[in-house]
C-alpha cells in the first residue's frame, strides 16, 4: 500500500440515522401516543450503559414496548427520533440494581461501556448510543433547576427540563461543549503532544475547550500557544465528531504554525514534538517500528493527522 492509498475507517459517532422529529416532539399529545403504540422501539440504558446486541456489530439492542411498558411510569424516556413512522426512544433503567437489570433484559442483549465497544459499533448506529448516553447523563446532572434550584420537569420528549418553580419557571437545554482539536503543521512536519494518561510512544492532534466569547480559530491559536508555546496563523476547519463523554462537539482543524520552538506546559501535556511525514505515514499503517503510535481510526485526531499526511 502507498502513502497515499492510506485511508482511516470512519468516525464513530457520526452518520446518525434517524429523524430527530425536532418540530414534533413539542407535540405532548403525538409523544404520548408514540410511547403508547405497539411499533415504537425502546433502547434500555442502565448507568449510561445502552444495551446492545451480542453479535459482533454490538448495535442497539431494541426492544418492544411489552418489554419495555412496565418502566414507562417512573423511568425516563428520551425520544431519539423517527424511522419512516416508528419512534426510537431511550428508556434509562437505572433504578435497577446491575443483576436485576441484566436478568430482566437477558436474551435481548448486554448493557456495555460505550467507551470500550464504539470500534465495534457501525459509524451511524453508535451515533445513536452516543445521543442516547449524552442525553441520559444530561438528566442524571440536572434533576435542580440551576437558576432557584427547585426540581425539575421533563418536557418535549426529554429535551427540555423546565422548573417546577412557577414564580421561576426556567427552561434547561441539552448541552454540548465545543472543543477544538487541531493538527499543526510547518513544513514537512506536525505538531503532535502526549498525556501522561497516553499508552507508550502515543502522541495524538492538541485540543482543548472554546471559551466564552471565543472563535474557533481564537480557540486553536490560544491553546496551541498555551500548550507548547507555538505560535499559529491560518486556521481550517475539517471536520467534526459528537464525542459523548459526556457531551462535547469536537471542532477538527488544520493550523498552520508561525514558529517551531516548543515551551511544553507541563500542567497540561507530558510531551510534544514535531514529527516528520514519514514517520508520521508509519505510525498510520500501524508498522511496528514506526517509533510513532497515534490515536486509532475512530476518533478524529486520527483522520487530521491522515488528511495531513496523505494530501487528501
Amino acid at each position: 500500500m502507498s502513502d497515499t492509498d492510506y485511508r482511516p475507517n470512519p468516525m464513530a459517532y457520526v452518520g446518525n440515522p434517524l429523524d430527530r422529529t425536532g418540530n414534533l416532539r413539542l407535540n405532548e399529545d403525538w409523544v404520548h401516543a408514540r410511547l403508547a403504540d405497539p411499533r415504537t422501539h425502546f433502547l434500555p440504558i442502565w448507568r449510561l450503559h445502552p444495551l446492545v446486541r451480542g453479535d459482533e456489530t454490538k448495535s442497539p439492542a431494541w426492544v418492544s414496548l411489552d418489554v419495555a411498558k412496565p418502566f414507562l411510569k417512573d423511568s425516563l424516556t428520551v425520544i431519539l427520533g423517527m424511522v419512516g413512522d416508528i419512534a426510537h426512544f431511550a428508556l434509562d433503567v437505572s433504578s435497577l440494581e446491575a443483576e436485576e437489570a441484566q436478568t430482566l433484559f437477558d436474551g435481548h442483549g448486554d448493557f456495555a461501556d460505550l467507551w470500550t465497544i464504539h470500534a465495534h459499533v457501525p459509524a451511524g448506529q453508535a451515533a445513536i448510543l452516543a445521543t442516547a448516553r449524552a442525553m441520559t447523563d444530561w438528566h442524571r446532572r440536572h434533576g435542580f433547576c440551576a437558576v432557584c434550584g427547585s426540581p425539575t420537569l421533563v418536557k418535549q420528549a426529554g429535551f427540555v427540563r423546565r422548573c417546577s418553580n412557577e414564580d421561576c419557571n426556567s427552561q434547561h437545554f441539552p448541552r454540548t461543549d465545543p472543543v477544538v482539536i487541531m493538527l499543526i503543521h510547518k513544513g514537512d512536519q506536525c505538531l503532535l503532544g502526549r498525556q501522561e494518561r497516553f499508552p507508550p510512544g502515543w502522541f495524538s492532534t492538541l485540543a482543548g475547550f472554546i471559551e466564552p466569547g471565543e472563535t474557533i480559530e481564537e480557540a486553536v491559536r490560544r491553546e496551541v500557544m498555551e500548550e507548547t508555546g507555538i505560535r499559529v496563523g491560518n486556521v481550517a476547519y475539517k471536520h467534526s465528531q459528537p464525542w459523548p463523554f459526556p457531551s462535547s462537539l469536537m471542532i477538527g482543524c488544520i493550523g498552520e504554525a508561525k514558529s517551531d520552538e516548543i515551551t511544553v506546559d507541563f500542567h497540561e501535556l507530558a510531551d510534544a514534538q514535531w514529527f516528520d511525514r514519514a514517520a508520521v505515514l508509519a505510525a498510520l499503517k500501524g508498522e511496528e517500528d514506526a517509533g510513532l503510535r497515534v490515536p486509532p481510526s475512530h476518533a478524529v485526531a486520527h483522520h487530521l493527522i491522515a488528511h495531513w499526511a496523505t494530501g487528501r
